[in-house]
């Protein structure tokens, strides 16, 4: 395993992030892992968090000046973490995000932040996905950015798991919207992690057992 996969889901784990357990994921699926962003909760932690954003960010983008947008409610502080760092190593992109309820006084509007121009380009920053749930659903609050096009989904962990079909959810997004989704890490590294030490067996195999029912087939 790459050392900075080691390194992030030890991150992830040290930080509350990464919990084993009985957990029901957003799509309502009964899981044996969660990843919950909401346990970021020093600047140290979310800190470290956007600069492995920031190193995915520039691995598959480069320099490319795109939009951030962070779903509320998780990805606001993420999307901020990850402009915060990209601009730290000398790429300056603006960053944006939703409401959950529309203000109807002061300046008004579903977004707070910057205002993406026509023709500019969008990047989402989420935490997981599990069945696409969460996507599919930002994706039905920027198509009211007019003249704007997402280009990439960056998100912490990879599931592995099928969406709506039999397909992996990340695979299903990508044929649906036509961009990528990129992640840090995924469920396997996070298997290859647990099995450096035997006393991580139960958890392996519930994972396992989990994959071999709800895991992507194609």
């Amino acid at each position: 395993m790459e050392a900075y996969k080691r390194e992030f889901i030890q991150f992830l784990e040290g930080a509350g992030v990464l919990k084993f357990g009985d957990f029901t994921a957003k799509s309502g699926r009964k899981i044996p892992y969660f990843i919950n962003a909401g346990m970021i909760k020093t600047g140290d932690q979310i800190t470290k968090m956007g600069e492995f954003y920031a190193k995915a960010y520039f691995d598959k983008l480069g320099k490319k000046e795109a939009v951030l947008y962070g779903p509320a409610y998780k990805g606001i502080s993420l999307s901020i973490s990850a402009a915060v760092a990209l601009s730290r190593s000398g790429l300056n992109v603006p960053f944006f995000f939703n409401r959950k309820e529309v203000k109807d006084h002061g300046e008004g509007g579903s977004f707070v932040g910057y205002v993406p121009q026509a023709g500019e380009e969008i990047v989402i920053i989420e935490d997981v996905i599990t069945a696409g749930t969460a996507i599919r659903e930002s994706m039905e609050i920027l198509s009211h950015v007019e003249g704007t096009k997402v280009i990439a989904t960056f998100i912490m962990v990879d599931r592995k798991e099928k969406g709506q079909t039999e397909k992996g959810a990340m695979q299903e997004i990508e044929e649906q919207f036509g961009f990528p989704v990129y992640s840090v890490v995924d469920v396997y590294d996070i298997i290859e992690y647990l099995e450096e030490d035997e006393k991580n067996a139960e958890n392996v195999q519930r994972i396992r057992n989990y994959l071999a029912v709800n895991g992507a087939k194609a």
